[in-house]
């Protein structure tokens, strides 16, 4: 268990720069930090599926953030004490760019590939204290 736990806190410490720095393939959105989407999803995985479902996960967010030039980030995470429970960090241009983000393939697959692995799921919009801040957080990483 042990060996599993340090296997999955170094595989999502990669997971940040490929989620929320990827290079989109696509022009580049006008986005105004105003107008951002921010959610946080906590999902709780049956253990048995945590090692597929995480790497179903890895794909999809990596897919977001390269081909969806509306998703800012898609910042998945777990808990230390519990790696089945994962939060995800999700920032996306709009409303607009979320909608757009629920109807692409990468998306769908994630979907209805995990669905049987998903104990709950809870979406919990939020809204930025300080969202001109928000481009500076990401500029910090030196890519």
């Amino acid at each position: 268990m042990k060996v599993l736990k340090s296997s999955l806190i170094l595989m999502f410490l990669c997971l940040p720069i490929i989620s929320c720095i990827g290079e989109s393939k696509t022009k580049n959105v006008d986005t105004d930090p105003q107008d951002a989407m921010i959610r946080i999803a906590e999902i709780d995985i049956d253990s048995v599926y945590l090692d597929e479902y995480l790497d179903i996960l890895r794909e999809e967010s990596e897919a977001s953030v390269r081909l969806e030039p509306g998703v800012i980030c898609i910042y998945p995470m777990f808990q230390k004490e519990n790696p089945t429970q994962i939060r995800l960090l999700e920032i996306y241009a709009n409303k607009k760019a979320y909608e757009s983000h629920l109807q692409t393939p990468h998306f769908k697959l994630y979907k209805e590939s995990t669905l049987h692995m998903v104990k709950s799921l809870r979406l919990i919009d939020v809204e930025a204290i300080d969202p001109e801040t928000m481009p500076a957080i990401f500029k910090k990483f030196n890519y």
